[in-house]
Parts: structure tokens; sequence; C-alpha cells
């Protein structure tokens, strides 16, 4: 028997027929559990899945292994993370590897495309600096051991941008610098959604460098798409209503008019810490 055929990451071209594919086989293949992530706080199986001799490593992660939240319903983080991949999809960015929710082997679960990450890139640091250099963003002060300080600092670079964008969109409550992949063809990469498109404000990242500052005229053009998109019979509301609830759908809602109507970077609020613990 020949060996399947290995799928890149990726398709070219971002929410284009490649990624359709992908996202296809992801929720028709056959799912075999090849591991455990051991470093996930919620159960995260890697995986193969396999159809018509087509192959990709996959991660799984079963709502039977989700740990309750004081915050968001008990099972419903697999849909938050589907649902992050739809909104993705809709700005065109590709910014969420392909997503489905299905059965497997642990029961219903959310089954997303394996990244490989390029640990090289530079997305953040520590600096001995009062104040960020160029190509960078200040975060924040932060104990860098010995009883010293540094300046936590992320790139001032387009794909974190237009990801910070789609955080304000989803509500993302927990944007680690571990959810971030940038890979080999210059692409990155955000993982990790279960915590979204909760109706209050959770807000909580690491990409706070353009806080204020006006949005960019290509996100612009983006939360204008989405906003037609979530409207009465728009796709991604249709999309959405059987991943999250009717208020969430809602609220998201809100959040791109918020966005459109101040036309900047949201900014920290008070209510909730504006920074995920840990932030790596």
């Amino acid at each position: 028997m020949p060996a399947p055929e290995r799928i890149p990451p990726r398709g070219v071209t971002p929410g284009g027929t490649a990624d359709a594919a992908v996202a296809g086989l992801l929720a028709r293949g056959e799912l075999t559990v090849r591991g455990r992530i051991r470093d996930a706080s919620n159960a995260a199986l890697f995986c193969t899945v396999a159809h018509e001799g087509r192959e990709v490593s996959c991660v799984y992660k079963p709502v039977a292994g989700e740990r309750p939240l004081w915050d968001f319903p008990d099972g419903t983080l697999a849909g938050r993370e589907v649902a992050a991949y739809e909104v993705s999809e809709a700005t065109g960015w590709g910014l969420v590897p392909p997503t489905v929710l299905r059965d497997g082997p642990y029961g219903e679960g959310m089954v997303q495309l394996w990244i490989e990450a390029t640990p090289e890139a530079e997305l953040l640091a520590l600096l001995d600096a009062e104040e960020p250099g160029p190509g960078w963003k200040a975060i924040g002060f932060a104990e860098a051991g010995e009883g010293r300080t540094a300046l936590l600092v992320h790139a001032d670079d387009e794909r974190l941008r237009r990801l910070a964008v789609l955080d304000a969109v989803i509500n993302n409550a927990d944007r680690k610098g571990g959810h971030l992949l940038p890979t080999a063809d210059g692409r990155l990469y955000g993982i990790d959604h279960g915590v979204t498109f909760n109706t209050e404000d959770k807000l909580r990242t690491l990409l706070w460098g353009w806080a204020g500052e006006p949005l960019p005229p290509e996100a612009t053009g983006v939360l204008k798409r989405l906003r037609d998109a979530l409207g009465d019979g728009g796709t991604l509301a249709a999309r959405l209503a059987s991943l999250i609830t009717p208020a969430e759908v809602d609220a998201t809602r809100a959040r791109v008019d918020a966005l459109l109507a101040s036309g900047t970077h949201p900014e920290p609020g008070g209510d909730w810490p504006a920074i995920p613990w840990p932030p790596v």
C-alpha cells in the first residue's frame, strides 16, 4: 500500500480552496490518536487524520476533557475554537489554522491542523531599557529575575497587528506568547481560542502595543466586511449560530461596531487583568 500523501501545513491562499480541502479532510478523515500534549490546560491530543490517501497531523481537544471555568459555560470551549476560525476566515487573513467540530475517539471535540512553528522568529523580547527601540512596541515592565525588571515588548509586525484586531473582535481572554506560531514561510497563526466570545469584556493579551492608535485602513475595511457578514442573514452569523449563543453573536457584532465607531485599537480596561498569566 502506498504511503499517504502528506499535505503541507497550510494552503497558499488564506481562506482559499486549499484551506477548504484541509478543513474537509479534518472533518471526514479517520482520526488516530498518536499522543498527548502534556503542557495543555485541557485535554489535547496529537493525532493524524487520513482520508482517500491524504494525511495531516492535527490537534484533537475533546469536549469531555475540558476543565470547568467559572466564567464560561461547561462544554463550550471546542465550539469557541471553531468560531474563532470562522471569524478568522471571514477576515481573509487566515490567522487561525483550519479547525472543525467533529466526533472522535473520545467524543465530540475540536480538531485543528497541526502547525510547525519556527522558534527562531523573534516576536517577543525583554529589553533592559525604558522605551522600546525601532521595530518594537511596549507591553509593560516585567520581573526579569534577581530583583530587576525589564521592558516586555512585541514586534511592530503587521501580522501581529492583524491578530490584535481579530482578538478584539472575538474578545480573546488568553493571548499568550506561546499561542503565536510563526512558520518558515512567513505566516503567523494564533491558536488556543477556547476562552473567547464572552459577552463581558475580557480582552487579555500581550498585543497592547497599538492600544489607542488609529486602526489601519486595511483593518477598517475588514471590520466593515465582518459587520455585513454578521448582520441578519449574513454568512458568518449563520456559521456562528451553531457554535456560540445568540447573545454572544450579538456581542461580537457590537464589538465590531464599537471598533468602527472609535476607529482605534482598544485600550486596557480596569475591570479585568490586561495581560494573561503566565504571559508566555
